[in-house]
């Protein structure tokens, strides 16, 4: 029984004995992990949010008519560059019946005053030859024909302007032409000949001839999401790009901030304009799309780490890196973080530029085989 029980202990002894080599011979076959080091090195970091938008003239005006009819001429086109007061359009007057009807009556209404106020001045001078009267009174006879004359001219140029447009006198104010009020350039004309117009007044905006603006002036407009907003203020520089001119920034200002937002699918948006700095040799149309990077900070040529080479102390926060001490030996180093990019982050303080830092959380790429 005892001779059983010693083998039994023999066996097990050998056994363990035996699995403890085999586990050192496969760790020590195993290979150890070797970590690859960077350096630090200079870089220029930018900060920065994104606006989407469009270029458009800083001041765009509107040519409308101040009378109602049918375009008889135009001669501008989009692209044309005009001086204020040069002919845009010409209309043809279709004059309205009822206003025809009551030009009309004011004609006869003022030639019947005018006929009387004829005979009273006759009248008041025979009385005046006679001495019967004063010359005040026959003097103020006299003022009362003038102003009944001077309102019959009225109406019958009232009704020449209803009938016409326009009246004998009046040469280039007349309101069948449309001028232009601003110099610059001719960004659309929206009308064609025949098309109908209305006049502009207090009930109706009227019917646009023509678009002009000053392209020398542009501005981005666009929107930035409610979670951005914050970050921003006026006066920041911007960085636009154009989809439709490749390889060219354009500088620009940021100076108005909507004190509002409005919803759109379902987000929050904010509307931001920046003005842009005039163009000599690059000729931007109105309305092309365009991105504005919205330069928040800016550190040129600091020392700079890969954003993935930093690690945080799990009970501080703090932020450190590796640093190699001696062949595959580390030593933790505090250091102070400046901005970051996404990419690269500012070192102010803790490493120096030779200093070999750890890579501790490398990614391996895995290829994708379809």
């Amino acid at each position: 029984m005892k001779k059983s029980v010693t083998r039994i202990i023999l066996i097990i002894i050998v056994l363990t004995f035996g699995g403890a080599m085999y586990y050192l011979y496969q760790k020590n076959a195993e290979d150890p992990v070797v970590y690859e080091t960077e350096q630090a090195s200079k870089q220029t970091i930018i900060k920065k949010t994104m606006a989407t938008g469009s270029i458009l003239p800083l001041e765009e005006v509107l040519i409308k008519p101040n009378i109602s009819g049918v375009i008889e001429e135009i001669f501008v086109e989009g692209g044309d560059y005009v001086k204020s007061g040069d002919l845009l359009a010409r209309i043809k007057v279709v004059p309205n019946l009822s206003a025809l009807n009551d030009a009309r009556n004011g004609i006869d209404e003022a030639k019947i005053a005018l006929d009387d106020q004829l005979r009273n001045l006759q009248r008041q001078k025979s009385l005046f030859d006679k001495g019967v009267i004063s010359q005040v009174d026959l003097e103020r006879a006299q003022v009362t024909h003038d102003q009944a004359k001077q309102t019959y001219a009225a109406a019958n140029k009232r009704y020449d302007i209803v009938k016409t447009g326009t009246s004998s006198g009046y040469g280039n104010v007349a309101n069948t032409q449309i001028r232009s009020t601003v110099s610059g350039m001719v960004l659309e004309v929206p009308v064609e000949v025949g098309n109908q117009v209305i006049e502009s007044n207090t009930f109706n905006e009227g019917t646009t001839i023509a678009a002009v603006a000053d392209i020398e002036k542009m501005i981005f407009e666009g929107k930035v999401d409610e979670s951005e907003v914050g970050k921003i203020t006026e006066d920041l520089p911007l960085e636009i790009t154009v989809g439709a001119i490749e390889d060219q920034v354009f500088d620009a200002v940021l100076d108005y901030i909507a004190p509002k937002g409005n919803e759109e699918n379902g987000a929050i948006q904010f509307e931001i304009k920046g003005t842009m700095k005039k163009q000599d040799s690059i000729f931007i149309r109105a309305g092309l799309s365009a991105n504005a990077s919205i330069i928040l900070a800016r550190a040129d040529s600091v020392l700079a780490v890969k954003e993935a080479l930093v690690q945080f102390d799990d009970k501080t926060k703090k932020p450190f890196i590796e640093v190699e001490t001696g062949d595959q030996k580390f030593e933790r180093r505090d250091i102070d973080l400046g901005i970051s990019d996404g990419i690269y982050v500012e070192v102010k303080s803790g490493i120096a530029a030779e200093d070999k830092i750890k890579v501790w959380n490398k990614i391996e790429q895995e290829e994708n085989f379809n």
